[in-house]
């Protein structure tokens, strides 16, 4: 995922977004939906993150063709949540994000959901009264 996608031509040169730029906005996009735990990755991406190296495109295919984006999400949902709708609020989040930012039309964002995050949140201590 390191190819980059050239932009229109502007007055004082190119301008170049890198695939792993995009991978980027899609899974902070992402992390910021309530429901989504994390992303999984493929093993080598996981054992990079063990020695130290953060990935922040973990878990995200991008595929650019004549400046239109797809983007794969692999993800972890919490526990109880309604999928579809954790899913169809990835989808606009991530699919608003990277057209907001990069200028490039979102054709696809498909969500795989690859497991749950069976720990529970933990919850603020009741007051004492």
């Amino acid at each position: 995922m390191t190819e980059n996608t050239q932009l229109d031509e502007l007055e004082y040169g190119n301008v170049n977004i890198s695939d792993d730029v995009i991978g980027i906005i899609s899974s902070i996009a992402a992390a910021e939906i309530t429901g989504i735990s994390g992303l999984s990755g493929k093993i080598t991406e996981d054992l990079v993150e063990m020695l130290g190296k953060k990935n922040f495109s973990k878990g995200v295919k991008v595929e650019v063709k004549d400046d239109k984006v797809e983007i794969d999400l692999n993800l972890i949902v919490d526990y109880g949540v309604k999928i579809p709708d954790v899913s169809w609020r990835v989808q606009e989040n991530v699919k608003t994000a990277v057209e907001s930012m990069t200028g490039l039309k979102v054709l696809a964002v498909n969500v795989h959901v690859n497991g749950i995050n069976l720990k529970k949140k933990e919850e603020a201590p009741a007051k004492a009264e």
